[in-house]
């Protein structure tokens, strides 16, 4: 069992907007992808120091088919700028294909939230353009802070589109906005 070590450093005071559109701590994230055969080591292989280090931590295989890929997170970034994987080799006495040469790893890291939902949606740490070129005629705020911006095209055609609370809007009432 060896350790693979993700960094994943960024400013403490740095915040993201929390699913509830208040200011909240940054999450952080990350992927190991290792070789064929490498994979997370089993609970009763990994040391009690390592144990101590990952307390609170879930770290799974992205899949029974791929378990060479390892994912972690949304986890608190405060506490988990390392991220540490309990990694282990292939055996070459069980497997006569392994040959312990150089292997590649490919590692990420990921601070904040993440822009789009797995339905497609984006998050509401993203930029919105606007849905229609115009006029911004009004703008509302739902009990809920969600912002309701209404743009009138040259046609008088009025769009409404919604914008998740929390977001900081850049444009205001009679602005003129292009088409995203």
């Amino acid at each position: 069992v060896f350790e693979v070590e993700i960094k994943v450093p960024y400013d403490v005071n740095r915040q993201q907007i929390g699913a509830d559109g208040k200011p909240a701590d940054l999450n952080v994230g990350g992927i190991l992808i290792l070789p064929k055969g490498f994979k997370l080591a089993s609970k009763a292989q990994i040391s009690p120091e390592v144990k101590a280090k990952n307390k609170g931590v879930f770290i799974s295989p992205y899949s029974t088919e791929f378990d060479n890929i390892l994912i972690v997170g949304p986890i608190a970034g405060k506490t988990h700028q390392e991220l540490i994987f309990p990694v282990v080799a292939p055996d070459p006495d069980k497997n006569q294909d392994v040959k312990y040469l150089t292997y590649p790893f490919y590692a990420g890291g990921n601070r904040g939230r993440g822009q789009v939902y797995p339905t497609g949606e984006k998050s509401n740490i993203n930029a919105f353009g606007a849905t229609q070129a115009g006029q911004i005629t009004d703008i509302t705020t739902t009990e809920k802070g969600e912002s309701v911006i209404t743009i009138v095209n040259s046609d008088g055609a009025k769009t409404s589109q919604t914008l998740s609370a929390g977001l900081k809007l850049l444009v205001k009432q009679s602005d003129i906005v292009k088409l995203d």
